[in-house]
């Protein structure tokens, strides 16, 4: 044993990257591992849970492969998993008892669908948020990430998604989460309302990295589930910088090293297997393709927008959302930073009206912003410019339609009647 690993002896030519075993404790219990790596005829793996009890000559041994199970982790989602909180391994946290199992179980660690055989994305989707409905309007199966440092309000942005997107089901992965805010944020973020059409897998930061690992691929494995019935999933992953740290130490104790600011490599060729997996669902035969649409929470560290997490996710993704801790400060929520937010899919989804009205918005702001502070230090005489005295009449205006109580819900057609009636100062 060193560190977080346990090499077992005697099963190396049995065993393959991914396998479960189990390992006998000296007080008679049992702990689950994972292979993560090989040295020589020597195994190298990692427990999921804490490895007291463990010691040199334990006991090891491999389950047999059952024939037509998959090989590795699998869960048995079932449909009345929908208003169920679980662990990452399909196990019930929320005290009511009994899970079901479905009757077949899906692979933990698929392949994403075939690239030329996914549907393209679908319709424009209402997420119920005014500011996101605007500026980055979202099609069904489209990917965007939330990027903030911490405290700006991503918790409650999300819940706000749960509640009020117009989904089907919707699935949210609490990855490495402190465990008091787990409970809190599906009581009083999430509410009954929101549980009742979601499935919660958490993993708290006191688990192994391999169990925050797992809730993040448990999580896509469960939206899968339901994008197979031809169902519009939203999945909601908080955050996708805990899944990178888990995957570092993960890489680290297998003996990689270290490259970008500690990441080794294998956390930069994972984050795609899991990212790519969602989106629009494979064609299937002419009948309605399912989708996840998703959205994944980026926790940059120190405010610095261009860390490697935060690259890395960008470059994936068909858009990024910038929570501003600025503009949370100055007591707009949600704080999203409009100018240095964008969806891709925004001129294939709105009308030719709503996409004008959104790009005088933008430029109004964007003048704004550039004007600040001159207009602080007094350097601007009002009747100088004429663009310049509209961006300061109006941007108070869009400062104010675009704040929303997490209670609330705005529909697209709301939005957008909303942003013409700031910009023109008319009541909506």
């Amino acid at each position: 044993m060193s560190g977080l690993t346990v090499e077992v002896s005697g099963l190396a030519r049995h065993l393959a990257i991914g396998d479960r075993i189990i390992l006998a404790g000296r007080l008679g219990h049992e702990i689950a591992a994972e292979v993560v790596g090989f040295h020589g005829d020597t195994a190298r793996t990692m427990t999921f849970g804490p490895p007291e009890g463990l010691g040199p000559g334990g006991l090891a041994h491999a389950p047999l492969p059952i024939a037509g199970a998959p090989r590795g982790p699998a869960l048995a989602v079932a449909d009345s998993w929908v208003g169920r909180i679980v662990d990452p391994f399909g196990r019930p946290l929320d005290g009511r008892g009994h899970l079901a199992s479905g009757p077949s179980p899906r692979p933990v660690h698929a392949p994403p669908p075939p690239a030329t055989r996914r549907a393209r994305l679908g319709s424009r989707l209402d997420l119920g948020v005014r500011v996101l409905n605007l500026f980055t309007t979202c099609r069904r199966g489209q990917r965007l990430g939330l990027f903030a440092g911490s405290g700006v309000g991503k918790s409650s942005l999300l819940a706000m998604l749960a509640r009020h997107t117009a989904c089907d089901v919707a699935v949210l992965a609490l990855v490495g989460e402190r465990g008091r805010e787990v409970r809190e944020f599906v009581e009083d973020d999430l509410g009954p309302e929101g549980l009742a059409r979601a499935v919660v897998v958490a993993a708290t930061s006191d688990m192994p990295p391999l169990a925050r690992r797992e809730a993040a691929y448990g999580a896509m494995t469960i939206a899968e589930h339901f994008r197979d019935q031809g169902k519009a999933v939203l999945l909601l992953m908080d955050s996708v910088t805990r899944f990178c740290l888990a995957l570092r130490e993960i890489g680290l104790a297998a003996g990689e090293p270290p490259a970008t600011r500690g990441f080794p490599p294998s956390v930069f060729a994972e984050l795609p297997r899991l990212l790519e997996r969602a989106g629009p669902g494979p064609e299937n035969l002419g009948k309605p393709a399912g989708s996840i649409t998703a959205l994944f929470t980026v926790l940059v560290e120190g405010d610095d927008h261009h860390e490697p997490v935060a690259d890395a996710v960008r470059g994936l993704l068909d858009g990024h959302v910038l929570l501003d801790r600025r503009i949370a400060e100055g007591g707009r929520y949600p704080a999203v930073n409009v100018l240095h937010s964008l969806s891709r899919a925004v001129p294939g989804c709105n009308s030719d009206e709503e996409n004008a009205l959104a790009r005088r918005a933008r430029a109004v702001l964007a003048l704004h912003a550039d004007m600040a502070d001159m207009v602080r230090l007094g350097a601007y005489r009002a009747g100088s410019d004429p663009a310049v005295d509209e961006a300061i009449t109006v941007v108070p205006r869009l400062d104010a339609m675009l704040a929303q109580r997490r209670d609330e819900r705005i529909s697209l057609g709301d939005s957008f009647a909303a942003l013409a009636a700031a910009l023109d100062g008319s009541s909506p």
